[in-house]
C-alpha cells in the first residue's frame, strides 16, 4: 500500500509515528503563553531510524532530549500557514518496532492560532482571565510539536498549571487534582485520554468555570452566570447519546461533557472527546432538539472514533456525522423531521457554492489541498454534498434502515483509524456485493471530483416545509395592496425550525422591497426574536432589501458573538451595502483584536481588507 501524504503536514509520519503524548502546561495569562514540556512516545517505521521532523508553528523551541540524551534539533524555513519543520537528529538508531521517548521543552506565541486569550471584559463573569483552544485542523501545532496530522493518533496524558482561582478542564477525562508544589497560588489538574486520537482533537479550557450534572456520564461546563441555562438546555443530551449509540454502536469515550464557551468561539460545536465545545448562541434556542449537539454527539463516532486519514477526505467526518446527527433528529422525532433537515442543508450547500463559486476546485467533495490553508477550505460543502450522497445512497441501496445498517458496519471495520475515501468505497462494495450493479451506477467522478452541486438533487419529503414555501410565496408575489393580508398568525401556526425554513427561502430569492421587510416587523416583530438562527436569517433578509434601521442590530449581532456562520455573511451583505461599507469596515477593525484569530483573518478576506 503506498504511503498516504497530507499536504497540510510536514512531518516525518511514514518514517515513526506518536502512541502518547505526556504533556505538562503552565498556563502564563500574563505573557498570553503556555509553557510546554512533551514528551512523545515515537515508534519507529523503519530500521535505522535516527531523525524525525515535528510539526510547529510559532513556538519557540528551549531543549530536545531522546531517551533522557540531548538531541540536536533545528527549526528549518517557516511555511506562511502550515510553519516550521523541528527537524530532531537522535544520538542513535532505533530498529523498526522500537519505541523511543523525544521530550521537548518549549514556549507557545501570544500569537498561536489554536488559542485565544480573553480579557475578564469578555467573559460572562467580567472578573477574572479566560483561554480556549481551538486545533482543527491544523492549529495544534501552535500549542504542541507534534505530528499534526489526523493520520496519526495517539493517547495523552496532561498536568495544567493554573493560577488557584480558576479551573482547567481537557479533552479527556479528569484525573484529579492538586496545588501546584512550586507556587502555593496555583493548582495542578490532570487528564487522561485513553483512546487514541488525533492531535486536532487535544483541547484546553481555562476560566472562571462552574459544573452540572445533567446524566449519568454528562455534566455541563460553563462560567457560573450561564451554568444553570446550559444544564437546561441541554438537558436532552443521555436521551440522544443512547440513541445514538442504538444507531451506531457502543460510546466509548466514558465521560460526554459540553462546555459553554464565550460568544468568541468561532464555530457552532467542537467534538472534542469527553469534552465538547459549543456555542453560546445556542443558548438563546426554544430547546427543541438541538441538532448542534446531535452533530457533536454524532462525532464521537464519525470523526473520532473513524478518522479521515488527511483533511482532503474531511466529508468522511462530516458528511457521516451530519448523516447520524439527522438519523438521531428522525428517531428521536419523526421521519419527515429529518427530510426537513436534510432540505435545509441543501440550501445551506448552494449558499456556499455561490460563496465559493461554481467552478472552484474547493467545492469539491474531495478537494486538492496542497498550497491549501484549510481555514481557507472550510464550508459547508464537505457536511451537506458529504450528506447529499450518503442519501442518495441510501435511496438506491434500500432506504434508511438498509444504509444505516452499512454505517454502522463501516464504523466497527474501521474504529480507533483513519481512512480516506478509497477506504470508505472499498468498504462499501464489499458489504453491498450483491448491489455492484448499483453502485457501478453511481456518478463517482462527478459527486467526488467535480466542483459544483451534486449531480444528483434527492428527493426529501417536503410535508414540513411547505408551510414555509406558501408563506415565502405569499411575500415574494406581494403587491403593495397585498401587505395588509399578513398578520402575526401566520408564524403562530410554524415551529422555530419551520421559521428559519421560511427565512431561508427568501434569501434563495431576488431581495424582497423595503415595504415588504418593514411590514414583516410590523406583524411578526422578527427584531425581537432571541433564537440566532431566525435572527441572523432575518438580519440579512433586511440588509438586502437595504433596510438602514437593521444595519446596527446586523453589526451588534455580527460583532457580540463570533460564530463565523453568522458573523461571515453578516459582515458580507453589510459589505454590499454601498452606503454602510465604510462603517462595516470601521466596526470590524474596531472589533477585530477581540474576534478568534481565525475568524478575524477570514473576515478580514471577505471585506477585503488584507
Amino acid at each position: 500500500m503506498a504511503a498516504v501524504t497530507d499536504p497540510c503536514s510536514l512531518a516525518s509520519f511514514s518514517k515513526c509515528i506518536t502512541k502518547h503524548l505526556n504533556l505538562r502546561f503552565h498556563v502564563d495569562f500574563d505573557s498570553h503563553a503556555i509553557k510546554g514540556n512533551v514528551a512523545l512516545t515515537i515508534e519507529a517505521l523503519e530500521d535505522k531510524f535516527s531523525s524525525l521532523i515535528l510539526d510547529t508553528k510559532d513556538l519557540k523551541i528551549n531543549k530536545v532530549t531522546s531517551n533522557g540524551q540531548d538531541a540536536k534539533f533545528t527549526l528549518g524555513t517557516a511555511h506562511s500557514f502550515n510553519g516550521s519543520p523541528l527537524e530532531i537528529t537522535l544520538p542513535f538508531e532505533l530498529s523498526r518496532g522500537q519505541h523511543v521517548i523525544i521530550e521537548v521543552s518549549y514556549e507557545t506565541s501570544p500569537q498561536a492560532s489554536a488559542l485565544q486569550w480573553l480579557t475578564p471584559e469578555q467573559t460572562a463573569g467580567k472578573k477574572h482571565p479566560y483561554l480556549f483552544s481551538q486545533c482543527q485542523a491544523t492549529h495544534c501545532r501552535t500549542m504542541v510539536p507534534c505530528q499534526d496530522t489526523p493520520s496519526v493518533k495517539h493517547t495523552y496524558y496532561a498536568q495544567v498549571s493554573v493560577p488557584k482561582e480558576l479551573v482547567a478542564v481537557m479533552s479527556a477525562v479528569r484525573d484529579g487534582q492538586e496545588a501546584d508544589p512550586k507556587d502555593s497560588n496555583r493548582t495542578i489538574y490532570r487528564f487522561r485520554q485513553a483512546v487514541p486520537m488525533p492531535s486536532y482533537l487535544i483541547a484546553i479550557v481555562v476560566g472562571a468555570l462552574e459544573s452540572r450534572e445533567i446524566g449519568p456520564r454528562t455534566r455541563v461546563w460553563s462560567e457560573k452566570e450561564l451554568v444553570d441555562l446550559a444544564a437546561y438546555e441541554f438537558a436532552e443530551t443521555e436521551a440522544m447519546l443512547k440513541t445514538a449509540e442504538q444507531l451506531a454502536g457502543p460510546y466509548v469515550w466514558g465521560q460526554y461533557d459540553l462546555l459553554v464557551l464565550p460568544p468568541s468561539f468561532p464555530y457552532g460545536g467542537m467534538e472534542n472527546p469527553c469534552l465538547t465545545f459549543v456555542t453560546p448562541t445556542l443558548l438563546a434556542g426554544d430547546r427543541s432538539l438541538s441538532n448542534v449537539i446531535a452533530h457533536e454527539i454524532s462525532h464521537s463516532w464519525t470523526g473520532n472514533l473513524v478518522t479521515n486519514k488527511t483533511w482532503e477526505h474531511f466529508w468522511l467526518n462530516e458528511g457521516h456525522t451530519v448523516y447520524l446527527e439527522r438519523m438521531i433528529a428522525g428517531r428521536m422525532l419523526n421521519e419527515q423531521f429529518r427530510q426537513f433537515k436534510a432540505m435545509g442543508g441543501w440550501k445551506e450547500l448552494q449558499d456556499s457554492i455561490n460563496t465559493f463559486g461554481a467552478k472552484s476546485p474547493l467545492t469539491n467533495l474531495v478537494p486538492d489541498l496542497s498550497e491549501v490553508n484549510t481555514d481557507d477550505a472550510f464550508s459547508s460543502v464537505p457536511y451537506e454534498k458529504g450528506f447529499a450522497l450518503l442519501y442518495h445512497l441510501e435511496e438506491l441501496l434500500g432506504g434508511p434502515e438498509v444504509f444505516m445498517g452499512f454505517v454502522k458496519s463501516y464504523i466497527q471495520m474501521f474504529a480507533y483509524s483513519s481512512v480516506t475515501t478509497d477506504d470508505w468505497k472499498n468498504y462499501l462494495y464489499t458489504y453491498f456485493k450483491d448491489k455492484v450493479d448499483i453502485l457501478n451506477k453511481v456518478d463517482w467522478n462527478g459527486w467526488m471530483h467535480t466542483p459544483g452541486m451534486p449531480p444528483v438533487k434527492p428527493q426529501y419529503d417536503t410535508t414540513l416545509a411547505e408551510a414555509c414555501i406558501a408563506l415565502s410565496k405569499r411575500w415574494i408575489k406581494a403587491s403593495e395592496a397585498d401587505l395588509s393580508s399578513f398578520s402575526a398568525a401566520d408564524l403562530q401556526k410554524l415551529s422555530s425550525h419551520q421559521v428559519i425554513e421560511f427565512l431561508a427561502l427568501l434569501l434563495h430569492e431576488d431581495p424582497i422591497p423595503l415595504s415588504h421587510v418593514k411590514r414583516m416587523q410590523e406583524v411578526y416583530n422578527l427584531n425581537a426574536v432571541k433564537n440566532s438562527e431566525i435572527r441572523f436569517r432575518w438580519l440579512r433578509v433586511c440588509a438586502r432589501a437595504k433596510w438602514e434601521e437593521a444595519v446596527p442590530l446586523a453589526l451588534q449581532m455580527a460583532t457580540e458573538q463570533g460564530r463565523m456562520k453568522f458573523t461571515r455573511p453578516l459582515f458580507r451583505e453589510l459589505y454590499v451595502f454601498d452606503k454602510y461599507r465604510e462603517q462595516t469596515v470601521s466596526t470590524f477593525l474596531k472589533c477585530r483584536s477581540a474576534m478568534h484569530p481565525v475568524t478575524a483573518m477570514l473576515v478580514a478576506k471577505d471585506l477585503k481588507i488584507d
